[in-house]
């Protein structure tokens, strides 16, 4: 968890960064200038130009075994395309290969590039998926407990499997929920999870109101929480640190991503002013 502002790329894995090798390179390289965290698309496909695509937790592996300190993770896990037994145990391994640095970022997916959901006969019906991230969430979570998980939903049933070993991170792997601006149930379900990927802000002024919403949703407000704000190179993020992101995101666009420019923003540094993370400490 973040406990002054960071920074992070948010890397689409198309194209010429379809390849865990080139993740793993690009994930040392940020580590060595000072980047705090890569998190990486995952995406079945998208739509043209783009033609490539790589698996996210093949190149977050790879990524975990060329770095030591840099917070990695999916941005986000369209979670209803997921088997929850099959995700608690991915997630476990990255966790305990990675020495305790994943975050999983988690969402309901959609079909607005590429139409990944309804080209593989997954649920296209945005409520339902909504009930199978809940669902799930639920899963995952007695799952990373080494506990027996006994469970039996509208959606999945687990019927006492005890999934070991654990996670190294405790009392659970952080998970960081995306969701829409100006939607009712996204501030909901990031106030029970650790930290929140905003979709759709536009101003500081409005990640302010999400944050304090999503702070009187909480149990203990003073408990640590992530909010992790997508941003484009160069954009100054001092304004959306101080409307309470935790973590600034550096986004780039997928449709004409080449790794000449991922490197020249990778060598640009960490966006967090060093006088953020200082007073912020």
């Amino acid at each position: 968890m973040a406990t002054h502002p960071r920074s992070a790329l948010w890397i689409p894995l198309f194209d010429e960064l379809a390849d865990p090798l080139v993740a793993a390179r690009l994930a040392a390289g940020a580590e060595e200038v000072g980047w705090h965290g890569f998190f990486v698309w995952d995406r079945l496909t998208w739509s043209a130009p783009v033609e490539r695509v790589a698996d996210p937790w093949i190149s977050l592996a790879a990524a975990a075994t060329a770095t030591d300190s840099l917070r990695l993770g999916p941005m986000v896990t369209p979670v209803p395309r997921y088997r929850p037994a099959r995700l608690a145990r991915e997630t476990t391994s990255l966790d305990r290969l990675s020495r305790g640095r994943l975050t999983l970022g988690v969402g309901l997916g959609g079909d607005a590039y590429g139409a990944e959901f309804a080209r593989t006969g997954e649920q296209v019906d945005g409520r339902v998926r909504a009930e199978m991230l809940d669902e799930a969430l639920h899963i995952l979570t007695s799952a990373w407990s080494g506990r027996p998980v006994r469970h039996r939903g509208p959606h999945y049933v687990i019927d006492d499997l005890t999934f070991l070993p654990t996670p190294v991170q405790r009392p659970r792997v952080p998970i960081w929920a995306a969701g829409n601006a100006g939607l009712r149930r996204p501030p909901h379900r990031a106030a029970s999870v650790d930290g929140y990927f905003p979709v759709g802000v536009q101003h500081p002024d409005q990640l302010a109101e999400i944050a304090e919403t999503i702070r009187g949703l909480r149990p203990d407000p003073a408990a640590p929480f992530d909010i992790a704000m997508p941003l484009p190179p160069g954009a100054d993020p001092a304004a959306y640190v101080a409307a309470g992101a935790t973590w600034c995101l550096t986004e780039l666009e997928p449709e004409a991503i080449t790794l000449d420019h991922v490197q020249g923003v990778l060598r640009d540094g960490p966006t967090i002013p060093a006088a953020a993370e200082v007073a912020s400490a």
